[in-house]
């Protein structure tokens, strides 16, 4: 199947429909010609409304890790984003106490479509599993915990870096592990420019 029909296929999917409260829209930038592989958790509510993937301040964020300007980030010739899930899951709004902000991926979609994606992106060097949901179904030997899995990132290359995920929501993270600012940022920035080059 070319890229053409598969993404048509995937942006007229109804897999999960009756569970995504917000509705259908997948959000997804391929291109054959990718050389840099993005592959995030989901979409949030502010995604789903735009339809442009980390349009959004964690998206500002992981530009800034990467190095990246927004025109080559959206180039989808130089990297391709590809979530967990495709679809805005939903908050945990109304769910009651306890847990707050957006639903996990719907486990559906990647099985359903990652691999007939990852068939057409031949051209793809470095592949980033940012957050804990892509690096639970990437990496099938890491570390119990997402900071051990983030600190041994070198394990996992050349082919994969893992990353926690760039949401606000995680300041606190970051300011309890200052070496992954201090220490892995550079690196990780020269392995996307060499992907890249």
């Amino acid at each position: 199947m070319d890229m053409v029909s598969l993404l048509t296929q995937v942006k007229n999917c109804q897999l999960c429909a009756s569970c995504l409260v917000d509705g259908v829209r997948p959000v997804v930038q391929i291109d054959p010609q990718a050389k840099v592989l993005i592959i995030g958790q989901a979409p949030g509510r502010k995604v789903h409304l735009s339809g442009i993937p980390f349009d959004d301040a964690s998206g500002d964020r992981l530009r800034l890790w990467l190095g990246v300007t927004k025109d080559v980030f959206y180039d989808a010739k130089q990297i391709a984003i590809m979530p967990m899930g495709f679809c805005y899951p939903g908050s945990y709004a109304g769910f009651g106490k306890g847990k707050s902000g957006d639903l996990p991926p719907r486990p559906e979609c990647a099985p359903k479509w990652h691999d007939l994606l990852l068939q057409q992106l031949v051209n793809v060097k470095l592949i980033l599993l940012v957050g804990q949901y892509a690096q639970q179904y990437y990496l099938a030997d890491k570390p119990k915990t997402l900071t051990e899995t983030v600190q041994q990132w070198r394990r996992f290359g050349p082919r994969y870096i893992p990353l926690p995920h760039p949401s606000p929501r995680n300041n606190i993270w970051l300011s309890r592990n200052p070496w992954f600012e201090d220490e892995l940022l550079r690196d990780i920035r020269l392995r996307v420019a060499n992907a890249l080059a």
